[in-house]
């Protein structure tokens, strides 16, 4: 098996849509719309491929993003730097080959340069264990629960402190340069707008 974690790029968002889509009542549906305007906020998102083909997908938010998900807007009111993560997604014949944990650990290596505190948040209703249970694996903690506003499903808010940040906070990001190193696994996505074609734009070539 050759596994690749890298970037989603646009010409791969129906793709991505369909995934999310077929995933099964623990993910929330999205439409294009809805997904692209993630896809343009979102700091990190990143698929998983495996031998070539689309096996996953994770995106996660800074607390700046314009980004209406209830949740996201619970610990924006309450942390003032984080990075949210608003989905992961395995393919069903890609499921128990530790594509989660792969994600995760590529994700708090992301965020742990950047802000002090991952955040997330897991279904109640009906009751996700086996999410539950990973994410506590992973040093996430309860730090609240709500009743989704647009489904009335209750969910569990889900932290992680991430103890590395204050080292690369006052070593870097406070420090002489005041950013982080120039390498590549540090470098931000380049930005979606630029790579987005515009609606209703012709092929290359067009007039």
């Amino acid at each position: 098996m050759v596994l690749c974690i890298r970037d989603v790029q646009p010409h791969e968002l129906d793709s991505v849509l369909a995934l999310n889509n077929t995933a099964g009542t623990t993910i929330l549906p999205l439409d294009a719309a809805a997904l692209r305007s993630l896809y343009e906020q979102a700091c990190y998102f990143r698929l998983a491929e495996v031998d070539g083909h689309i096996a996953g997908f994770l995106p996660a938010l800074r607390e700046d993003a314009d980004y209406g998900s209830s949740n996201f807007l619970w610990f924006r009111e309450r942390y003032p730097a984080f990075a949210y993560i608003d989905r992961i997604v395995i393919a069903k014949p890609y499921r128990g080959l530790g594509l989660g944990r792969v994600f995760y650990a590529d994700a708090i290596s992301y965020a742990e340069t950047r802000v002090p505190l991952l955040a997330c948040e897991v279904f109640l209703e009906p009751r996700d264990d086996v999410s539950l249970l990973f994410h506590g694996t992973y040093g996430f903690h309860e730090v609240g629960q709500q009743t989704m506003p647009n489904n009335g499903r209750r969910v569990s808010l889900l932290a992680k402190t991430l103890c590395s940040f204050p080292f690369v906070r006052d070593t870097y990001l406070h420090g002489p340069t005041g950013r982080l190193p120039d390498l590549p696994w540090l470098a931000e996505r380049a930005h979606p707008s630029a790579l987005m074609p515009e609606r209703g734009a012709r092929a290359a070539g067009g007039v």
